[in-house]
């Protein structure tokens, strides 16, 4: 453990990896809350797979075509929020389509993402890099930027909590209620995308399901109350993200890869100890 601090004070590519968990934590801790008592998982699996696009082009602008200005990670948010939009508008008017919409979304999305990169000029460690994660690959200009969408989702909650709340729980209520049910719910999934695109940076988007997920479930067994579940997802986050990263410089093994795994272990063993009959005693 000793060493592992040392090389997080002389090795500014390791500290990067460290800010980056911790920023995912936030959003995914927050957002991911929504996403379990919402039942919407499937969806964020759809916007997480669709972002390959943005981010193959913006890679295949970059090294084929000279275009310097654009980058995977806005590619990626691009990509995700318009995923979003479209799967929110067949909710909403077209919720007989909505699972072959999402399922469609999720192939075509990757796919052409896979067809830009194979199109792409030199060795495409970055597609790795894209699927399985790779937190060392995250700039100082991504970790800004990682913060400030942190802080934007975090502004949004905070303003629209109550209204969040009632769309999750029950929606027509929130329509007797006056709420503008359609604008928040495309508002929700817009704020899913831009989290997926944070946790892309950690954990890659084969694994991007973990840390949207497992801690907000685990959350979920302690509390029933919403703002305790994020506050708890937020430092399970947090912990598996920090701990992961510690495994993975010491066992040297992919961060992201050992970030899903220990928050997988965790999970299933938080699930047995609830079962087990010294628990129902």
């Amino acid at each position: 453990m000793l060493s592992f601090f040392e090389a997080l004070v002389s090795n500014p590519l390791l500290m990067s990896a460290v800010l980056a968990g911790f920023a995912a934590s936030v959003c995914s801790g927050i957002v991911g809350s929504y996403v379990v008592v919402k039942r919407i998982v499937f969806i964020s699996g759809s916007i997480s797979h669709s972002v390959l696009a943005g981010m193959g082009l913006c890679l295949w602008l970059q090294r084929a075509k000279g275009v310097e200005s654009v980058t995977p990670l806005q590619g990626a948010l691009v990509t995700a929020i318009l995923s979003a939009l479209i799967i929110g508008w067949v909710h909403l008017y077209y919720k007989e389509r909505e699972d072959s919409v999402i399922a469609a979304l999720w192939s075509v999305g990757t796919a052409i993402g896979v067809l830009f990169i194979s199109q792409t000029p030199g060795y495409n460690v970055e597609l790795t890099n894209l699927l399985i994660g790779n937190i060392l690959w995250v700039a100082p200009s991504d970790l800004w930027v990682l913060f400030g969408l942190d802080v934007l989702v975090v502004i949004a909650v905070i303003v629209l909590h109550r209204r969040f709340l009632a769309i999750c729980f029950d929606e027509e209520q929130a329509k007797l209620q006056g709420q503008p049910v359609k604008a928040l719910y495309m508002l929700l999934l817009v704020l899913v995308a831009v989290t997926t695109v944070l946790l892309i940076q950690v954990v890659g988007i084969i694994l991007v399901l973990t840390m949207l997920t497992i801690p907000a479930a685990i959350a979920n067994l302690f509390t029933s109350r919403l703002t305790t579940m994020m506050l708890l997802g937020v430092g399970l986050n947090a912990l598996f993200s920090f701990s992961g990263t510690v495994a993975a410089y010491h066992l040297d093994w992919p961060v992201g890869a050992t970030i899903a795994l220990l928050s997988g272990v965790a999970y299933a063993a938080i699930l047995t100890l609830r079962r087990s009959p010294i628990h129902r005693s």
